[in-house]
């Protein structure tokens, strides 16, 4: 057995030394810490749940236009999302010119309640707290005709709407096509 151990007058190495050990376990540790912070914000998750709200909202928006044959505005107040039947230039809408839910309820998280002038029913979503959005171009409303085609208020054409919605390093977008219509 000294001749398998033994080559040359030197013992071969069997095994990993205790130093190497220990340097494997604090790289893989300093991985997992930085992996973890990244796996566990919420952000992440607050940011992609709200873009996908207001798809849904925007999407909403068009097809009652098509079904009841009228405009319906989409406010895009950098604080919420909401539907109307109606413009008002301050960004106000009266209750009898809301879009309702589709479910009847919005989420009534403190936020929406709080953007959406305490409504459970109005098609309005607000930011959950550390989301923020931007539009581009800028623009507070929109509106969708009886055809589901999107028109500006007050600017002579729609252009392509992209919505940049944030929070903390996330960033999920919203494309409003300004030929169709089609949010994606």
């Amino acid at each position: 057995m000294s001749s398998i151990l033994r080559r040359h007058g030197k013992h071969l190495q069997q095994g990993f030394t205790l130093v190497e050990l220990i340097t494997v376990m604090v790289i893989v540790g300093v991985l997992a810490a930085a992996a973890a912070t990244r796996y566990f914000d919420r952000a992440v998750y607050d940011a992609a749940a709200f873009t996908e709200q207001a798809r849904s909202l925007i999407r909403f928006g068009q097809k009652v236009a098509v079904a009841q044959n009228r405009p319906v505005f989409v406010r895009l107040d950098g604080n919420s999302v909401a539907l109307c039947f109606v413009y008002v230039a301050d960004g106000s809408c009266p209750a009898d010119q809301r879009v309702m839910s589709p479910s009847a309820n919005n989420t009534a998280s403190t936020n929406t309640l709080a953007r959406c002038t305490n409504s459970t029913s109005w098609a309005c979503e607000g930011n959950p707290p550390g989301v923020t959005y931007a539009t581009s171009p800028a623009t507070a409303f929109f509106s969708y005709d009886a055809l589901g085609r999107p028109a500006s208020v007050g600017a002579a054409a729609f252009a392509t709407l992209t919505m940049t919605v944030k929070s903390g390093a996330s960033s999920v977008a919203l494309v409003v096509e300004a030929d169709t219509g089609h949010v994606h």
